[in-house]
């Protein structure tokens, strides 16, 4: 990475709201949106480090296009029963680290790279012990109806 893109990212959190601003004006050409300091330094640190490395490669965006236009609105999306939404991110802490599983579109759940077929086994692997899955990842409470 360039050193002095380094510098001037981590000079981003010194600067005052009016220069985070003015420097918005400069990289993006646009007015600064009406959001916090941590917004703005942020969003110029992407700036910075795009400007310098370039921006995502035409593969990705046109894969974040065709997710775009692919994917059904939420207000059509649908819950039924034990289905999630596919790509739904499910987030745990557990003894102080971190999980996270997507659910897929064939019911399924992937957790570091592998493929489960439910919830309760995303969370057997986490913990080594059995669990309601969806208790782990508090979707439903301890003895609850499902």
């Amino acid at each position: 990475m360039n050193i002095d893109v380094l510098k001037q990212v981590a000079m981003l959190p010194a600067m005052s709201s009016e220069e985070l601003k003015a420097m918005w004006k400069n990289l993006c050409k646009s007015e600064p949106p009406p959001y916090n300091r941590s917004f703005l330094v942020k969003r110029l640190a992407y700036r910075l480090q795009e400007l310098a490395h370039g921006g995502l490669s035409e593969v990705t965006e046109k894969r974040m296009m065709r997710l775009a236009v692919d994917d059904p609105p939420q207000e059509k999306r649908k819950l039924l029963g034990d289905k999630f939404f596919p790509g739904m991110r499910l987030v745990r802490e557990w003894k102080g680290v971190e999980h996270c599983c997507v659910a897929l579109a064939d019911g399924g759940f992937e957790y570091l790279g592998r493929r489960f077929g439910s919830l309760s086994a995303v969370a057997n692997a986490i913990t080594g012990t059995k669990w309601n899955g969806k208790v782990f990842f508090g979707v439903a409470r301890s003895g609850e109806k499902q």
